[in-house]
This record gives C-alpha cells, structure tokens and sequence, in this order.
C-alpha cells in the first residue's frame, strides 16, 4: 500500500486502547484521548480519496484503503471531522495488522462496551463507527 502507515494495530493494539481507556474516569478525558490519537493518524493524500473508498452510513467523510498481503491485512483511513479521525483509530488498533481469523472473530461490541464511548456518542456517530467496522469485515470476508 503506498498510503502512511500509522502506529494502531502495530504499536498501539485494542488492549493498549481498552487498558488506556479504562484508566480514564471522565468522558471528557476519554474525548481528549481519543482526539489526540486521531491526530497520530497520517492524512491521506487527496488523490487517494477517492469515491469508491467512502464509507457509506457515515456523517462526515470517510476513506478506507485496505491490502491484504496474504496473511495479515493492512488498514487506513481518514476523515473530514477530528472526532471521527479519532474513532478511526480505535477501530485500526482492533483490525489493522490481523489476520482475517482474528478480524472475524474479533468481539467489537465488547470492545466498544469496555471503551465506555458509544453511549456518548450521537446516534449518527455510532451508526458511522459500526459502518466503518462493518466495511472492515465485508472486505475480510470477501478475499
């Protein structure tokens, strides 16, 4: 892929994640975390932002680019909206650099749950995080 790469799934997996979220007692504290590692997001260049790697159901725009190179597949995205570059990451720290026996398996309501987010996010955001998710497994699941 010759996107960025980033730390999630790599250096920051969805344990890092959930044991750094937990720690955190606010929501505020939470919101804060979360827009700090969007901004450990790479932009991705325009010319990559094409149609066809929209995420549909999302409120601001989303771009997803995935590589599957035979083993483990390889994730990145990006947004319009801080908030939603941040809730990308969670997201790549649970998939990006797994196999698709570990995507498939992967138990993102719970993961979501011990994240203690969805509940504060507007309905149109959690729509759009499970979208993101949910493109993730149909192009796993595809190959």
């Amino acid at each position: 892929m010759t996107c960025p790469t980033h730390p999630f799934g790599i250096e920051i997996c969805a344990q890092d994640v959930i044991d750094t979220m937990q720690f955190l007692t606010s929501w505020e504290d939470r919101y804060r975390q979360v827009i700090m590692w969007g901004k450990l997001l790479p932009k991705m260049p325009e010319e990559m932002k094409v149609d066809q790697d929209l995420v549909s159901g999302c409120e601001s725009q989303v771009w997803l680019m995935s590589e599957f190179d035979g083993k483990v597949w390889y994730f990145i995205a990006d947004s319009d909206a801080r908030i939603v570059r941040g809730l990308i990451t969670l997201v790549l720290a649970a998939f990006n650099n797994q196999t698709s026996q570990q995507i498939s398996s992967f138990d993102t309501q719970a993961y979501f749950e011990q994240l203690g987010l969805v509940e504060h996010l507007t309905q149109t955001r959690g729509n759009g995080l499970r979208a993101i998710v949910d493109k993730i497994q149909a192009k796993v699941q595809s190959v």
